[in-house]
């Protein structure tokens, strides 16, 4: 199986910055009804993900390879990263615990409660195009937010299919919109996604000169 070639990619429909805009305040809107629902509940859509990445398997292992020219081997391992991420973050949607702790005020009581932040984002790097965003994307979503990926340019295929799989399940669901991810056209739009203040966190994975 050979690598993507470059005019492949060239033909994915980059983003512009209308379409951010439209990405980021759909995040937004997503979040306010995403952080309603029990952990446990959004837990039981990452397992759907994480079934549904099951069932994709193979045909998701040779698009990593065709894209990126990682070994078929490597590539299972990599999708198998993310259904394991899943069941991980299944398991975790459960035990989002918090201490209570004695308070020096009487009839008063002291306790830690989890959170979401809002909208996340991930950027992933070239020689892992989906394993990375798994392991942000499924813990971020069970806590309650929602992510906006930006994959490498150089592997958006396989982005678009593991995106494509979450669409899926969240229509059968009847869910917001909790993943979304966008192609940019220029490392202008990288930067604003960076430094966007409506962006609560960004994780980033990869290099740079």
């Amino acid at each position: 199986i050979n690598p993507a070639t470059e005019d492949t990619v060239a033909k994915v429909k980059r983003c512009s910055a209308e379409s951010y805009e439209t990405i980021i305040e759909n995040a937004q809107t997503a979040f306010l009804t995403w952080r309603e629902i029990t952990a446990p509940e959004r837990g039981n859509i990452v397992r759907q993900i994480g079934n549904r990445l099951r069932e994709k398997k193979i045909a998701l292992a040779q698009l990593i390879t065709w894209e990126m020219g990682k070994p078929l081997q490597e590539s299972y391992g990599e999708v198998q990263e993310m259904i394991d991420m899943a069941d991980f973050a299944v398991g975790q949607s459960r035990m989002l615990y918090g201490k209570t702790m004695p308070s020096e005020r009487q009839h008063h009581r002291l306790c830690e409660q989890w959170h979401p932040l809002g909208v996340v984002g991930v950027i992933t790097a070239f020689n892992f195009p989906v394993a990375v965003w798994a392991w942000n994307a499924f813990l971020a979503a069970i806590a309650g937010n929602t992510v906006v990926w930006k994959p490498s340019s150089k592997t958006p295929l396989s982005a678009i299919a593991v995106q494509h799989i979450c669409n899926q399940v969240l229509q059968e669901n009847h869910c917001p919109a909790v993943f979304t991810m966008f192609v940019p056209e220029s490392t202008t739009l990288i930067e604003r996604f960076v430094d966007d203040r409506r962006v609560q966190l960004i994780s980033f994975t990869g290099s740079t000169n």
